[in-house]
């Protein structure tokens, strides 16, 4: 209370000051009598204060830096030094006006006029009376306003009332100067040398710790009797809250004593463990602390690390789980805590890294550049779980890397194919010998930051054993809602996932499970066109094999005619893994000419792929369907994407029985039987003669027995084949369908369109047959994909029948 405040009213800074005694200034009631019968001017200039209130009598020093404020004290201290010094409502208020300040306020006399080294004013003033503001008589260079005086309503001079609440005042003023540690024992002479009962209650008010709106309300009391119980209150309040404080420091300081006894019995044991073990483990005890200083910890984990620093400092460096412990709190402090990389939010250099490292791709591509998006406008929207399905070698793990470049992130890979142990993913608990924690963990220890981009590779070959499912592990890692937490056996604490960007791959959704394949969003990566691998191979994969095989651009050039005849006579993939083997070859040729100093073409042409690669592998007898009954290009999804197959019928004289080949699944089987039946019911609409059904045996063939085959989209070719064997028509050429069928001839949509529309392409269609509900997943391919493809959608097989078996007769029908 003894301090008084200097209060920078512009820039809102605030320091302190020691009693000086000529700030506090002796008041006696004769000194007070003739303040208050000066004469109040009727025009006053009048000086905001941002954060203090002045009362009649207390000296104050004030700091003054706005222009029209440094004005106001020159003009004044040139003339009369009488101010209007008022509060400001809103202290953050840079420019006040009339509507800004308080009514009320203090008229103040300059004592001294200070120019500070920084080029502020600072003004020691002494409050007189109050007044109240009438009206503002103008605004420029600064406020000057009519004022009236505010009267104060005294108590009687024999109030013994009033004279035991001025007693009580100077008591619990002397009693809080005892309590408080910052304020000097002097000022209680100050205090009970206050003979004005009215001085002492403002000098109280003035420096009791209120805030303005509580000062101003105990400034706007008229009654003196009124304000002296109200000051009381808060002192009442402050006193009370200065005991609480005094209490909470004193067992502060018994739980520091009880520290002191401690480390006393820590230096014991220390002295203790060197004559036993001959060791002393301190300084890496200090070490570790020292370390742990730097990290940017919540209480609860700080609270934790101490307690097993605490228990690392007891145990014996000879004990089995020092090791195990020390290794704890090393992971504890390697983690990186609330430690992110700043993210690059430059759209247009993220799309450029992206093309650059890909070609095609656009939907992931796409996605990417979304959550950049939205990402760079929320700044904390939680990372999405991507999973990037498709066939091997389109580009599903290289793609996380680009995304880590664009973003400015570090990158991190995990191979999970083959993994059976839950512990992989949530570690050890410390209680096993060898015990470490989960890849996930460490994975985040060694990129030193919480928000890399982390690839799950392979996350559909993940395997269920007796040591626990770690697919269920993961359900936690890769939920949005729960990963903020993350619990590792080992390290025992949540760790927050929720920045990191997950993405995994996969080339089989069928075999993750549901609930967390329910967790990510699935973005379908299909295989390439002939001319997207083309390019690719230009781009990217020609000029990768040349600089490992230690060659330059000069020493071969593979020409775009040459990649096109590898594409297309040696490769039949949805990826390019294939592909990059066989242009690896080339160069490896290119590679031993140089090495044994032979003639060689740089130029590579047609007859150095025919000598290196050898003879095309992949033609097919593509195109010969349509000369033989019964055989019709079907349309297949592999794991490794599109395919065609051929369904073969053949007729031999018999009973009507069916046989089936080809390592065929019950699914297709069952297509098989009831595109027979279907044939038996509707025989006359397809022109087939009923008696001939009853007098062959019809044998259903798919090549390639060693390949397991099922499902139901080959229903419509199995029909067609029949139709064309029990007719001996033909096929039409370059066709090929998919659908599943149903008893009453409906054709149903299947899936897997765009990577059967690629095999196809691959494979030299030229037509293909839908069903009408696959129109809209044609509709959201992209149109370079259908170039050369006419396809049509159909709802019956009759339609199929008419689209595609001709009038024309193959050679040497059989005559049924």
């Amino acid at each position: 209370m003894a301090k008084q405040r200097i209060l920078n009213i512009d820039s809102l800074s605030l320091q302190e000051l020691d009693t000086d005694a000529d700030l506090i200034p002796l008041m006696t009631p004769e000194d007070e009598e003739e303040m208050n019968n000066e004469v109040l001017p009727d025009t006053l200039p009048i000086l905001p204060l941002r954060n203090m209130v002045l009362f009649p009598g207390v000296v104050i020093p004030i700091t003054a830096g706005r222009d029209k404020s440094i004005k106001l004290i020159n003009d004044a201290n040139n003339g009369d030094k009488i101010i209007g010094v008022v509060a400001q409502k809103d202290e953050s208020v840079e420019e006040p006006g009339i509507d800004d300040v308080n009514t009320v306020g203090t008229v103040a006399r300059i004592l001294r006029v200070l120019k500070m080294p920084d080029g502020n004013t600072t003004v020691i003033i002494q409050g007189k009376k109050r007044f109240e503001i009438d009206s503002v008589t103008t605004e420029d260079p600064y406020l000057k306003a009519t004022v009236r005086e505010f009267e104060e309503t005294r108590p009687k001079s024999k109030d013994a009332e009033f004279h035991t609440i001025i007693e009580s005042i100077k008591e619990l003023a002397i009693q809080i100067i005892k309590e408080s540690p910052n304020i000097p024992t002097e000022a209680t002479f100050a205090i009970k040398n206050i003979e004005s009962e009215s001085f002492l209650v403002n000098f109280v008010s003035s420096n009791m710790n209120l805030t303005v709106k509580e000062k101003q309300d105990l400034l706007a009391i008229s009654s003196l009797r009124d304000r002296a119980l109200e000051t009381l209150r808060y002192m009442n309040l402050e006193l009370q809250k200065l005991e609480l404080k005094n209490d909470i420091q004193s067992k502060v300081r018994f739980d520091l004593d009880q520290q002191q006894r401690e480390y006393f019995l820590h230096q014991q044991m220390k002295t203790i463990q060197e004559e036993l073990g001959g060791v002393s483990h301190d300084q890496e005890v200090d070490e570790i602390r020292q370390k742990a200083r730097t990290k940017k910890w919540n209480e609860k984990t700080k609270t934790h690390f101490e307690k097993e620093l605490a228990k690392l400092q007891r145990m014996n460096p000879q004990a089995a789980d020092y090791g195990t412990q020390r290794n704890y709190l090393e992971l504890m402090i390697d983690l990186p805590w609330n430690e992110f990389s700043k993210d690059n939010f430059d759209l247009k250099r993220a799309e450029k890294i992206l093309n650059k490292d890909h070609y095609g791709l656009e939907d992931v591509k796409k996605r990417i550049i979304e959550h950049l998006a939205v990402l760079k406008l929320r700044n904390d929207m939680k990372s999405p779980i991507l999973c990037l399905y498709g066939p091997p070698g389109v580009g599903k793990t290289s793609i996380g890397k680009s995304v880590a470049e664009a973003l400015g992130r570090e990158y991190i890979r995990i191979s999970l194919g083959g993994l059976r142990d839950e512990a992989e993913i949530r570690g050890h608990r410390k209680t096993y010998i060898g015990a470490m924690p989960g890849r996930i963990i460490q994975s985040l220890k060694k990129a030193g930051t919480s928000n890399p981009v982390f690839v799950l590779d392979e996350i559909d070959k993940l395997s269920v054993s007796n040591q626990g499912d770690p697919s269920s592990a993961l359900l936690e890692v890769l939920d949005p809602e729960q990963n903020s937490d993350f619990y590792d056996n080992f390290l025992e604490l949540g760790f927050d996932l929720s920045k990191v960007m997950f993405i995994a791959t996969s080339n089989n959704l069928s075999t993750i499970q549901p609930a967390l394949r329910d967790r990510m969003e699935i973005i379908n990566m299909t295989g390439y066109t002939i001319e997207e691998k083309v390019e690719i191979a230009k781009k990217h994969l020609v000029p990768k094999q040349i600089k490992e095989h230690g060659l330059t651009p000069k020493d071969v050039v593979i020409g775009k005619k040459q990649i096109e005849k590898i594409v297309t006579g040696y490769t039949r993939e949805s990826g390019v893994r294939g592909l990059e083997k066989q242009i690896a070859k080339v160069v490896r040729n290119v590679a031993k000419s140089i090495a044994l100093e032979e003639e060689y073409d740089v130029k590579v042409t047609d007859e150095n792929v025919l000598k290196v690669l050898g003879a095309p592998k992949m033609e097919r007898d593509k195109y010969e369907n349509n000369d033989v009954a019964g055989v019709v290009t079907g349309l297949a999804w592999t794991s490794v994407g599109g395919d065609i197959l051929f369904i073969e019928s053949i007729l031999s004289k018999g009973k009507g029985h069916m046989t089936m080949t080809g390592n065929l699944g019950t699914v297709m089987k069952e297509s098989a039987t009831i595109a027979l039946e279907y044939i038996k019911s509707n025989a006359e609409l397809l022109g087939i003669e009923p008696d001939i059904i009853e007098k062959y045996n019809v044998h259903i063939h798919v090549p390639e027995g060693a390949t397991p085959k099922d499902g139901p989209s080959a229903g419509v070719a199995m029909l067609t084949s029949l139709v064309s064997s029990f007719t001996q028509k033909k096929i039409k050429k370059h066709l090929a369908m998919t659908g599943e069928i149903t008893l009453r001839g409906r054709v149903l949509p299947v899936g897997g369109i765009k990577e059967k529309i690629l095999a196809a392409k691959r494979a030299n269609i030229k037509e293909i047959i839908l069903c009408e509900e696959n129109r809209r997943d044609v509709e959201e391919i992209k149109q370079d994909y259908l170039e050369g493809v006419t396809f049509h959608y159909v709802r019956e097989m009759s339609e199929v029948i008419k689209f595609a078996i001709t009038d024309q007769k193959v050679k040497n029908a059989k005559t049924l």
